[in-house]
């Protein structure tokens, strides 16, 4: 049986009835039938779909790459305006919310604070608390369940839009335990709601929840990808290729001047658990080291419940930093609309895994000096879980 999601729950409540409706989505708010919500709300009784609202890589998710803005346009199926929540503005602004009676969140995250969804939502909680707009945030599952907490917290100072509140990499929470996070613990305080689930239980991996996988974002293409994201998204702040113009992204780590066989060799001596580093080489079509051959590993979990992400992409990255300090470098700026703090500290939230990889600390030690602000998220967390 599959897990039920907010979004079949809200419409089979008949709550939107006569109402108008904002809908913030993009191709992955599909229910269990592969249905979108903007279609299931255009069709449903009694209720007016006002408005769309699309993320990062638009609401067709058509952009390939970060940082390119999507523009606002007309829907011409659907009749509405589409704005863009990644362009001049990433929050909705007075002129987008008139009118609305409400405004629907129904967006797949992935279970990392990087990833801009959750912040898109927080910005929507922001406006909608300051213009007395309603929301209601349809949950989804955390597709690499909900249990595991692991990874550098952001530290204040570093927030951007890939990280807005102090959260660690991997925060083992759904969507819509985020919104209850952000908006009473961090204080947005908007009109909330969250419409749960049916069926889900934290342990869940999104292969178990019987609901069909749609890319939440172009270079998200499997669950697979998902698992390793937490940690691999990290090399978007180096200038070694984190897979992008390849099928696997984020699992194909590598760069044009690295052995794969002494590499991968070197990182299995590490005997991390839950996975295997193959040794690999790889031609991106398109992004860093496009058309060059790169050598490096593609990252295979063997057990995804002992796996731990972050600590082996630190592995990972400290291993091509020993290879080669020379032609390691840093990724620089503009990223992600920060234009002076480094790329790699807004990502993990602070300087100090730049320092740790550069001053030649191993990955397990760089891993012990999260844990005890881990542990401290976590009794915060578990206040705002709902499953």
């Amino acid at each position: 049986m599959s897990v039920v999601t907010g979004l079949t729950r809200l419409l089979a409540s008949r709550k939107l009835e006569g109402l108008r409706v904002g809908l913030v989505c993009n191709p992955a708010s599909v229910d269990a039938t592969i249905a979108h919500a903007s279609d299931l709300l255009m069709h449903a009784p009694g209720i007016t779909l006002a408005a769309l609202f699309g993320p990062q890589h638009g609401f067709r998710a058509d952009l390939q790459d970060n940082m390119i803005e999507s523009p606002h346009a007309a829907d011409a199926k659907r009749r509405v305006p589409v704005y863009s929540l990644y362009s001049e503005t990433r929050e909705p602004t007075a002129e987008m919310l008139q009118g609305l009676d409400v405004l629907v969140v129904d967006l797949q995250d992935v279970g990392a604070r990087i990833y801009t969804f959750v912040y898109t939502m927080a910005n929507c909680l922001r406006a909608a608390a300051r213009h007395h707009v309603p929301v209601v945030v349809c949950d989804r599952p955390n597709p690499i369940g909900g249990t595991a907490v692991e990874g550098p917290m952001l530290e204040p100072g570093f927030e951007s839009f890939v990280g807005l509140f102090p959260i660690p990499m991997r925060h083992g929470m759904t969507i819509g335990e985020l919104a209850v996070l952000f908006n009473t613990h961090f204080g947005i305080g908007a009109d909330l709601h969250v419409m749960q689930m049916e069926g889900w239980s934290r342990g869940m991996y999104f292969d178990q929840t019987g609901l069909p996988w749609v890319m939440p974002s172009p270079n998200m293409p499997t669950l697979d990808t998902a698992i390793v994201y937490p940690g691999a998204v990290l090399f978007e702040g180096t200038q070694l290729s984190e897979g992008r113009g390849t099928t696997r992204p984020f699992e194909l780590l590598g760069a044009p001047w690295i052995d794969a066989e002494r590499f991968s060799a070197e990182l299995n001596a590490l005997d991390l658990d839950g996975v295997h580093f193959r040794p690999v080489i790889f031609e991106p079509t398109f992004h860093k080291h496009a058309r060059e051959a790169c050598g490096g590993c593609q990252i295979h979990v063997t057990d995804r419940q002992a796996f731990l992400p972050v600590l082996a992409s630190a592995a990972v990255m400290a291993a091509f930093h020993r290879a080669n300090p020379g032609r390691f470098a840093w990724r620089q700026p503009p990223y992600e609309y920060e234009h002076d703090k480094m790329p790699i500290d807004i990502l993990a939230g602070s300087p100090s895994l730049r320092e740790h990889i550069e001053g030649g600390t191993g990955a397990r030690e760089i891993a012990a000096s999260w844990d005890a602000s881990v542990a401290a998220f976590d009794s915060v967390r578990r206040a705002c879980l709902l499953y």
